[in-house]
């Protein structure tokens, strides 16, 4: 049975469709396993950048602001290649993903609505899988030959979330989204907890080159299995129950629009409740891209820890990221499911919370100076917090619009992108002598940019099914 409450949103006993073994967490643990090689392939090369750069720290002990961190350690193998880029190149190089990843966004959205998303995410990802494993090739050819191959990954990888997101409008019950897509959205957090550590290990006992092939494998593994087992909506899955098909399938029969067709492109782009996601959007990925590509460098240049320790501190931030995004998923369906809060509140209270907070401590990182406890705990809580955002404005275009979800996440992810291509050239720029006071700018630009974005969202924000969606 759906109810419908005073608020508009469908209330589904959740009790229709148990969870364990169905097929729609199986789809849910597949695309986490995605998002964990899609994020893997994106993060390794910032662990790696340390170790290619002939003026590596990690290579001497030297030249961090703050003292070097000494632990009895086996030699460091250096045996790959290094190069000697500026740090305006190192930024073009971490930030050249993003000037692909921008192109297939909106058309990546509207292709999997048309035609499906289960191959164009699994095409997409191991387009970047292929790529990553000419990473080596492309360096020793030149920072031009490298910075067309990240490209090319950024343009493979770029329909992921839209796709992704088009899927989920076929296979998340309303009152399970939070769950389902915090589930299968933090596989990106599991990717760079996993990856960051591992590659500074890599790094330091094979060499540099290894980061990128033992990933790509990973990533092979993931598209046979992403292959053999899902498919684009219940009605087309071979191995899912009669009762799970006709209790997802019900929950959203009053959401979806019936045709594929048409598209209201004038009704979308005049949303304010899609400007407010697309803001929101924007200010939580320049603080994340930022620190995504930078943290290590900071981790090496100010803090002073070695390629061996870089890693696991870097990934600090992103594991209590992915625990917080699993729980506040549970959080947040709860509060809709069994107190009845409205789902815009919801959204809100956690946009909030996962914005404000992390701008809070991130600015507070900056004065900590060379007590590199404080400075990664900080940092920690910082990205940490953020983590509280993923049930709120980051699967808010399911809420206004699951039948074009793909192609609002298209566009909001498209502006998102942005801080990816420039966050990390403007940051290098602002940090060429690497002292303290040039980070402190940079973390202070992150945080108002978050704390305006959480603003505009709790203004504008809606959380119930547009008009112009379902007809």
């Amino acid at each position: 049975m759906v109810c419908v409450f005073a608020d508009d949103e469908p209330r589904v006993p959740l009790s229709e469709s148990p969870a364990c073994c169905s097929s729609r967490y199986g789809l849910a643990f597949l695309s986490c396993y995605g998002f964990f090689v899609a994020y893997a392939l994106r993060v390794n090369l910032s662990v790696a950048m340390v170790d290619m750069l002939k003026n590596s720290s990690s290579a001497n002990n030297s030249s961090s602001v703050c003292p070097h961190h000494s632990i009895p350690v086996p030699k460091h193998n250096h045996t790959a290649s290094v190069y000697d880029w500026d740090s305006e190149t190192q930024g073009w190089i971490l930030g050249s993903f993003f000037y692909g990843y921008i192109l297939t966004q909106i058309p990546g959205g509207y292709f999997a609505r048309k035609y499906g998303a289960k191959w164009l995410f699994g095409i997409g990802i191991l387009c970047t899988v292929i790529f990553t494993l000419l990473t080596p090739v492309a360096a020793d050819l030149g920072a031009g030959y490298l910075i067309a191959v990240r490209v090319l990954e950024g343009i493979g990888e770029g329909v992921s979330y839209p796709a992704m997101h088009a899927m989920w409008a076929s296979w998340a019950p309303p009152l399970e989204r939070s769950r389902l897509l915090t589930i299968s959205y933090t596989g990106a957090q599991l990717g760079t907890v996993v990856a960051l550590p591992l590659s500074g290990q890599i790094c330091f006992y094979l060499d540099w080159t290894y980061v990128f092939y033992i990933f790509g494998a990973v990533g092979l593994l993931w598209f046979f299995l992403w292959s053999c087992f899902v498919s684009n909506s219940p009605s087309s899955h071979k191995r899912i129950t009669e009762a799970e098909k006709t209790y997802i399938m019900a929950s959203l029969k009053n959401e979806l629009s019936p045709t594929t067709d048409y598209i209201p492109w004038t009704s979308i782009l005049k949303s304010s409740p899609l400007w407010a996601i697309v803001v929101a959007h924007f200010s939580y990925n320049w603080t994340f891209y930022t620190l995504l590509t930078l943290l290590p460098t900071y981790m090496n240049d100010i803090l002073g820890f070695s390629i061996q320790q870089n890693g696991m501190l870097s990934a600090l931030p992103y594991l209590g990221c992915w625990l917080l995004a699993l729980l506040g998923g549970q959080l947040a369906d709860l509060l809709r499911e069994r107190y009845l809060i409205h789902t815009v509140n919801v959204r809100k209270a956690f946009t909030i919370v996962g914005m404000v907070g992390p701008a809070v401590f991130l600015v507070a990182a900056g004065y900590t100076g060379c007590n590199y406890v404080l400075a990664v705990a900080f940092l920690s809580i910082s990205s940490s917090l953020g983590g509280i955002s993923a049930s709120g404005f980051n699967i808010n275009h399911l809420d206004i619009a699951p039948s074009y979800a793909g192609i609002l996440l298209g566009i909001t992810n498209s502006f998102a992108t942005i801080p990816g291509m420039v966050g990390p050239v403007i940051a290098r720029s602002l940090t060429k002598s690497n002292t303290i006071p040039e980070w402190q700018i940079v973390f202070y630009i992150s945080a108002a940019i978050n704390i305006f974005g959480a603003v505009f969202f709790t203004i504008f924000g809606k959380g119930t099914v547009q008009p112009w969606a379902v007809q």
